[in-house]
């Protein structure tokens, strides 16, 4: 045999090969997503049924009811109470529901049982509180538009029979990445983003984020807004609230230092948005909800859970360090976020005392009571801001603990102010 001929049949070899790839790679390894599948009728939320046409994607899901803490050990799926651990939690929410049940969150499959089962709802509470919690949102606003917000939240619950499901993010029909909550595709709109046009990426996060956002109810209507009107970071934020939009001025007002409060609520989204993976265009599904293989088959995991459970298919699509080293990276920053966020919890704390005291002494300089007060509710937005969010630091390091800092700084200001208030003694 030739020279010639050995190149020849070799050339031969290497292209087969390649063709043998392709052809693994798209028929055997094809995405499930890509099956052409008879499309389910508009309104079936029963997250059973889609599974039988995505079995691997509906058992990845049904492991969203497994209950077990982080690797971390911060956050989980474990509803124990946050006070345990923050006994700051029960001064600084006093006179607020939150410093009577502030549970870890768990799962999307117990999105309605635990919305039943906290004690921050009552008799009272309006439909407006179920608008993250089912996919059922969807039926009441076609059917009510913003009225079923006022609708007792009881009387939608008797209508609710799925929680946070497939029919959330995909359309029945297409199968294509949806938004549902209209509180997202109107604050997206003022911001100028039609939710409708979004590339397919940015709904990979967009599905996230219509719900694991900061809101408020509007006075009167109990609409659902989200303030992004100024931008998503908490400066931004805690300006619109400033301006008090809608008429809305406060989500309580603490019974001690007589501080008009905000409460601020799971805010993952704008502080993703802001964050390194944020601004390089990671989506969250990249982490949350990475592609697995099983069986030579390729999926998207819908076990929304912390990434460092399955490090290979998550972090490590794009960070090529140790599954050990990447674990200790987070670790760390959790680590130095936690003992930030209880420093500047407990210094907050003080300070609602401090002020509290000074209001209490007739002969109190009302300015520096109210310079007192208003430090403390900027003080404790910035630390809630934080605590609030469910990554511990993780979704932003730098931004996270340059909050924390302030928020200290702010709680050691409004002590200040409320000694020069009461002449109380720090």
């Amino acid at each position: 045999m030739n020279r010639r001929m050995k190149i020849v049949i070799g050339l031969s070899l290497v292209l087969l090969l390649a063709f043998g790839f392709v052809v693994i790679r798209t028929f055997v390894d094809k995405p499930q997503e890509m099956v052409k599948i008879k499309p389910f009728p508009a309104g079936e939320y029963d997250p059973a049924v889609w599974g039988k046409n995505y079995p691997l994607q509906y058992a990845s899901y049904l492991k969203n009811r497994q209950m077990s803490p982080s690797p971390t050990g911060y956050g989980g799926s474990n509803n124990v109470q946050k006070s345990i651990q923050q006994p700051e939690i029960l001064t600084n929410f006093k006179g607020n529901p939150f410093s009577k049940d502030y549970t870890e969150d768990r799962g999307h499959p117990y999105a309605v049982e635990d919305l039943l089962e906290t004690k921050r709802i009552g008799p009272a509470s309006p439909g407006a509180c179920i608008t993250c919690k089912t996919a059922h949102v969807e039926t009441f606003f076609k059917e009510m538009g913003w009225g079923y917000a006022k609708v007792p939240l009881t009387e939608l619950t008797a209508k609710t029979k799925h929680p946070v499901v497939c029919g959330n993010c995909h359309d029945p029909a297409t199968m294509d990445l949806r938004v549902i909550n209209p509180a997202f595709i109107e604050a997206m709109s003022r911001r100028g983003v039609d939710v409708k046009k979004a590339p397919r990426e940015q709904m990979r996060s967009f599905v996230c984020g219509q719900c694991h956002a900061e809101y408020y109810f509007e006075p009167g209507s109990n609409r659902v807004v989200f303030p992004w009107d100024k931008g998503l970071t908490p400066e931004a934020m805690y300006e619109y609230y400033a301006g008090k939009p809608f008429g809305f001025v406060q989500d309580w007002q603490h019974p001690d230092s007589k501080t008009p409060m905000l409460k601020a609520q799971h805010p993952e989204f704008e502080t993703w948005s802001e964050g390194v993976h944020g601004k390089a265009g990671v989506s969250c599904a990249d982490c949350h909800m990475p592609f697995m293989r099983e069986d030579g088959r390729k999926y998207t995991s819908h076990w929304v859970t912390s990434p460092l459970k399955h490090i290979k298919n998550s972090c490590r699509a794009c960070h090529t360090q140790s599954e050990e080293w990447l674990l200790t990276q987070v670790k760390t920053t959790q680590d130095r976020t936690w003992q930030l966020m209880h420093i500047a919890g407990q210094t907050i704390a003080r300070a609602h005392d401090a002020t509290g005291r000074a209001g209490q002494n007739p002969a109190a300089d009302p300015a520096s009571l109210a310079k007192a007060r208003e430090l403390i509710r900027k003080a404790q937005w910035y630390w809630d801001i934080v605590a609030a969010e469910n990554g511990m630091g993780a979704h932003n390091p730098g931004g996270n603990m340059n909050t924390l800092g302030q928020a200290i700084d702010l709680a050691h200001q409004a002590i200040e102010a409320a000694a020069q208030a009461g002449g109380v003694k720090q």
